[in-house]
């Protein structure tokens, strides 16, 4: 996670104002949780939350979906509401039912949303889970046109947000996007960059820790609020990362690190939607186009 930072400190750009929080839904016990954290970043973003489940009808794609089969998705549906509107009752909340692939569905609203939440499908507690290039929430996180938040079971204890960051240009936007919660979220916030070490004391090199205040400096003026602490670490960055989340309220990663030409998700992210104990956000810079499939 090591690296020169750019010198281009500009902002990151942002979704429109009207832009919604959008959640997916399914019958998971996970789902529920989904909700409430949605719900919850809607409220702090004064953004609408749209209630999302996809439904595959594979019987005749041709034809519409039949009553019968409808309402167990549309319960699910009004369950949904229910929840969010009990978890922010100041938040407008709408729901749709969209037939078509749960992943195909979720890129589609990404490409308008502000942000996406999903559930983890079991991605940090069930070693059983689908290879990470099938994993649900795995696809949505590497391919979504907006930010993307990974729920867990529950919902995060209180705790500050923490950012990983490589000295890399897409870390930019996490740490924008880690501030900013922050500062919604009214906590603290740990950054944390990790290198090789200085020599054979296992320190690390006195430029990167030097760097990475020279990095914090600008967003710490600009949010005068946030109690900021910054580490440097040397070793593993996906071992030393996930470690700290134990104590986080939500953990903050960009898709792609310092080597985006090796895939849509950097090592890093992908480790944290496995290994993190909090909910993960996988931060974009930009809005992009979604892949259909």
């Amino acid at each position: 996670m090591a690296g020169r930072w750019p010198s281009d400190r500009g902002a990151t750009v942002s979704a429109p104002q009207d832009a919604l929080v959008v959640v997916g839904v399914d019958d998971s016990r996970l789902s529920m949780a989904a909700v409430r954290l949605a719900a919850r970043e809607a409220a702090l973003h004064s953004r609408p939350l749209r209630v999302v489940h996809a439904f595959n009808w594979v019987a005749d794609p041709s034809e519409p979906i039949p009553e019968e089969p409808r309402r167990p998705a549309e319960e699910l549906l009004r369950r949904a509401t229910e929840t969010a509107a009990g978890a922010q009752p100041g938040v407008e909340v709408s729901c749709a039912l969209i037939e078509g692939p749960v992943i195909t569905t979720l890129l589609r609203e990404s490409g308008s949303a502000a942000l996406l939440v999903i559930g983890d499908g079991g991605l940090s507690v069930d070693p059983d889970v689908p290879a990470a290039s099938d994993a649900t929430a795995v696809q949505l996180a590497a391919r979504a046109g907006c930010s993307v938040l990974v729920a867990r079971e529950q919902l995060p204890s209180t705790g500050p947000v923490l950012v990983g960051v490589d000295g890399s240009a897409s870390s930019l936007s996490a740490l924008d996007y880690a501030f900013d919660t922050a500062a919604r979220h009214s906590t603290d916030l740990v950054v944390v960059q990790v290198c090789d070490p200085d020599g054979t004391d296992g320190a690390p090199p006195p430029e990167v820790v030097e760097q990475l205040a020279e990095a914090v400096a600008p967003w710490q003026r600009k949010y005068p609020s946030v109690q900021v602490d910054q580490q440097v670490r040397t070793g593993d960055p996906e071992s030393a990362l996930a470690h700290e989340t134990r104590r986080a309220e939500l953990v903050v990663v960009s898709a792609r690190g310092d080597e985006p030409w090796r895939g849509m998700l950097g090592s890093v992210s992908q480790a944290m939607l496995y290994h993190s104990a909090s909910p993960v956000v996988v931060v974009r810079s930009a809005h992009g186009v979604y892949i259909q499939e």
